[in-house]
């Protein structure tokens, strides 16, 4: 993020803790960002916030769970009462416990739909009133390229993820000359993501296929980067970023 001819950007970014969100941290903030971090998970938030400090950066964080539109609100809320303002939302939480439909997984399924699309909502209903005050802001979601192509196992997870395309696609066309959207759809991607697929032959399968193709989250992060990198006059809208491998 070139930070040498502007104010350095305010970021906040759901799920942080670790993978994609970690990375695009660490990257954001050696160019000068603000961060606010929100995650479950608050011990490695505080890590996080701390490994920042001690490279000069500056972060703040919030334990958040993005299926509790309280805690999208507060996040960034803490982002305005700390920094002033919020230029960039990353709504990067997401979860993907996969597996056959014939394996009746409802509870699965309520998952990704909460985390993945409501609290992807949730995001843009907190930050939304935010960036039109300030007339300015910028939306960066983390979708997948299973927004793309729909394969066995995956289809409530792409469900999912095809509903935030759309969603963000409706965004863009909404929010006027002032505020940015940008959906970027990662392949595979060396995080723990596929830890929580319960079904071991489907973990199994996508554990391979992630040591043998993927590529590191900081690979993500650069496209992040990118994005909110650009002149407020140009807005990327949507960014695969799938290893050369990946078919």
């Amino acid at each position: 993020m070139n930070t040498s001819t502007s104010t350095p950007k305010v970021v906040a970014i759901t799920g942080a803790s670790s993978g994609i969100g970690e990375a695009t941290a660490l990257r954001l903030a050696a160019s000068g960002a603000k961060l606010v971090l929100g995650a479950r998970r608050a011990d490695r938030l505080e890590a996080l916030a701390r490994r920042i400090a001690q490279a000069g950066g500056e972060a703040v964080f919030l334990p958040t769970d993005v299926r509790r539109r309280n805690d999208l609100t507060a996040l960034v809320g803490l982002a305005c009462e700390r920094f002033g303002r919020l230029d960039v939302l990353i709504n990067n939480a997401g979860i993907g416990p996969i597996s056959p439909l014939d394996e009746l997984r409802v509870e699965d399924w309520e998952d990704m739909v909460d985390v993945n699309i409501k609290g992807v909502l949730y995001g843009i209903a907190a930050a939304l009133p935010v960036f039109r005050a300030q007339g300015s802001g910028h939306f960066v979601t983390t979708a997948s390229t299973a927004a793309h192509r729909t394969v066995p196992t995956m289809a409530v997870y792409a469900g999912t993820k095809v509903a935030v395309r759309t969603i963000c696609e409706g965004l863009r066309q909404e929010a006027g000359e002032t505020l940015r959207v940008t959906v970027v759809s990662p392949g595979f991607v060396r995080t723990d993501f596929i830890d929580g697929i319960n079904n071991a032959e489907v973990r199994a399968r996508l554990a391979a296929s992630r040591d043998a193709l993927g590529i590191p989250p900081d690979a993500v992060a650069r496209a992040i980067a990118f994005a909110i990198d650009q002149p407020a006059d140009v807005d990327i809208n949507e960014i695969i970023v799938r290893p050369t491998a990946q078919a």
